[in-house]
């Protein structure tokens, strides 16, 4: 206990000369020691220490406390290491219904902000809550808290770029700033917080009872479902208040918990105590770290805790790895239909008409079915741009949903993509670097940058997992750290050079605007070099589905075969991403609406996952043209909207499975 205790003390001397070292920034400050000698003496400076930075410091000390404490008792409530309000989808939530109220009732929103974000952060815990059953599997809650989070995203993107004006001022708060111009911030936070943190300290021993399970905890007499509801309405009344006053900041809530148990606590009370001090310590670091990043422009807060958050989920994946084995997913479907060659038909002429109906209709130009072949010989526009734009959309999508299937058979996870390995998010972020850096460089090094981005995130994810012979679970879990890092690193990006909301907003959804014959020709280039190989790889993709110890009976080294086949995914990935951005759920949705009408087998269920992945990205693209016409809604977020409801029924199908 003395050395926690000593532990404990550190932490407070350094939490005490980051403070120090926080309100002495700023732009009219000449340093720490400087500052400190300056603003007993300097009316101006003094006025910037009272009104600006400490506000500033004081909330961030509330937020990073709020968070802490909220993802500790997440984890004691799930008993999941992995858990806290950003991972289980509660800011995603909060953050939705804030955007939804400003835009459709901004009376209620301004007057009512507590109710508003504690609404959004409770419908998407009973959603996670809803799907996971009553699975307790740290991973499954984690993938699941990661799509529901997803979905909320989408939702809020949506909303963001169709009601740009009214949310105009909500997207460096969206990505979580303790930017302060008064004390207001402070004086509607506080007493919520503290008062949050009072009453989990008189419960606390109530969560001490449940560490020892339910069934104990009943037998001492304790209302197990009293203490949980207490548990989890306190951690997101946390989380709505800290998303109310500075927004959603991620991984607060991860690192705290660990590191005060890491110092020894264990008993609820203590480390409530001890979560107030390292939670505060951690976003005033975060924060500074920001400041000397950026002098003249403010930089999300969130992004920096994402930044050092990511190592630090990676650390507990490996660790988690070592001492645990997943369950592989089910991969199971139905053969429904059995002739296909009678469906492949019937396929094709679908196909055919989604193209023509396609190219006749969109924006603000509109074309006959009859009068297609004089547009397409005589009208420009529709040969220059929407011709291109149609066949792109297609590819793309095919290509998409390749990629999803291979990385569910190879990793034997329902759930797989390459969204979620963090694929995608690598890839964004060098194809984004290369276009701020190289602004009127061609068009081709943006693929290249893409591929180099995809690359480099998939050799750390594999390099760190291969002495855990590439386990599901850790490629899954660095894929999330991964995806984090790379979503703070395009917001840096973005607030540093100034690009616009919208077109951020519109690039990070996934959008097939503007993809000419140059974009074309590479989509069709990857696609016929990558898909021989895929189909010469499928009998192993086939057997790595049923498990490494089956792989490796029937002679398939599973190492070579997993690592050469990842990485055809990562070529399609990063050209996928380099044309029209980061579009999600077509390589999740895809094969498995595929399996369940052909069944598992790869052959079999190749040419028809291709099929729809096609089909998927060309109706968001022909509906996100003509939904709002003239106006455009990224092809990414129309995919969203779709496949939520589906995607939303095959997680709570899998984790029902899973729990037999």
């Amino acid at each position: 206990m003395k050395k926690s205790l000593s532990l404990l003390a550190g932490f407070i001397v350094l939490f005490a000369v980051l403070g120090a070292i926080h309100v002495s920034q700023g732009q009219a400050s000449h340093g720490l020691i400087a500052f400190w000698q300056e603003v007993w003496h300097d009316e101006q400076q003094m006025n910037f220490l009272l009104y600006s930075r400490l506000p500033r410091f004081v909330i961030g000390c509330l937020a990073g406390a709020a968070l802490a404490v909220a993802g500790m008792l997440l984890q004691s409530m799930t008993r999941n290491p992995l858990a806290s309000a950003s991972t289980l989808g509660i800011h995603a939530g909060a953050y939705f219904f804030v955007v939804l109220f400003t835009i459709f009732l901004p009376s209620i929103s301004g007057k009512f902000p507590i109710l508003i974000t504690m609404s959004g952060g409770i419908a998407a815990a009973l959603i996670v809550s809803f799907l996971v059953g009553k699975s307790l599997d740290p991973v499954r809650i984690a993938l699941t808290g990661m799509i529901v989070t997803m979905l909320f995203s989408s939702f809020t993107s949506a909303l963001q770029l169709l009601f740009e004006n009214e949310v105009s001022g909500l997207f460096l708060w969206g990505s979580g700033t303790l930017l302060q111009l008064d004390w207001s911030g402070v004086q509607f936070a506080w007493p919520w917080i503290t008062g949050a943190l009072l009453f989990a300290l008189l419960v606390s021993r109530r969560f001490d009872i449940l560490l020892l399970g339910d069934e104990v905890a009943s037998g001492l007499g304790q209302n197990v479902t009293l203490s949980k509801s207490l548990g989890w309405l306190i951690a997101i009344l946390l989380a709505a208040v800290t998303v109310s006053a500075v927004g959603p900041i991620g991984f607060v809530g991860i690192i705290a918990p660990h590191l005060v148990r890491l110092m020894g606590f264990r008993m609820h009370r203590t480390m409530i105590i001890g979560n107030i001090v390292v939670g505060a310590a951690l976003l005033i670091g975060a924060d500074i770290l920001v400041r000397i990043v950026s002098t003249t422009s403010e930089l999300p807060v969130g992004a920096m805790t994402a930044i050092i958050g990511g190592p630090w989920l990676v650390y507990l994946a490996f660790k988690m790895g070592v001492s645990t084995r997943t369950k592989a997913g089910s991969l199971d479907g139905q053969v429904r239909i059995r002739s296909l060659t009678r469906f492949y038909p019937v396929v094709i002429l679908f196909v055919l008409l989604l193209v023509i109906v396609s190219l006749s209709f969109g924006g603000t130009r509109f074309t006959s079915l009859a009068d297609l072949p004089q547009q397409l010989m005589h009208n420009r526009y529709v040969w220059d741009f929407r011709v291109p734009r149609v066949i792109v959309s297609f590819i793309i999508g095919m290509m998409m949903a390749m990629s999803g299937l291979i990385l569910q058979n190879v990793l034997r996870n329902p759930l797989a993509d390459s969204s979620v390995l963090g694929i995608t998010s690598g890839a964004n972020v060098m194809a984004m670097l290369f276009l701020l850096v190289f602004p009127q460089a061609p068009f081709i090094f943006v693929p290249i940058g893409a591929l180099i981005g995809a690359f480099v995130t998939m050799i750390i994810v594999l390099s760190i997992s291969a002495k855990s012979g590439f386990q599901p679970m850790i490629l899954l879990l660095m894929g999330i750290a991964f995806s984090a890092v790379g979503a703070a690193l395009i917001q840096i990006f973005i607030v540093k050079s100034n690009l616009h909301a919208s077109q951020a907003l519109t690039w990070l959804a996934g959008s097939t605007y503007g993809t000419s014959w140059h974009h074309m020709w590479i989509v069709i280039c990857t696609f016929l070099l990558i898909l021989p190989i895929v189909l010469y790889f499928a009998r192993a993709i086939d057997v790595l589905s049923f498990g490494d110890e089956v792989s490796t009976g029937v002679g398939v080294n599973t190492r070579k075969s997993r690592l050469l086949i990842i990485i055809l995914v990562v070529a399609l990935s990063a050209i996928s991403v380099s044309v029209v951005g980061a579009i999600g759920f077509i390589g999740l949705l895809a094969p498995h609406i595929a399996r369940q009408l052909v069944g598992p087998k790869m052959l079999r269920l190749l040419p028809l996952t291709l099929c729809v992945g096609g089909i998927l990205l060309i109706s968001a693209d022909f509906f996100g043209r003509v939904i709002l016409a003239p106006k455009e809604i990224p092809a990414g977020i129309i995919v969203s909207l779709i496949g939520a409801p589906y995607l939303l029924y095959l997680l709570k199908k899998t984790n029902r499975v899973s729990a037999k």
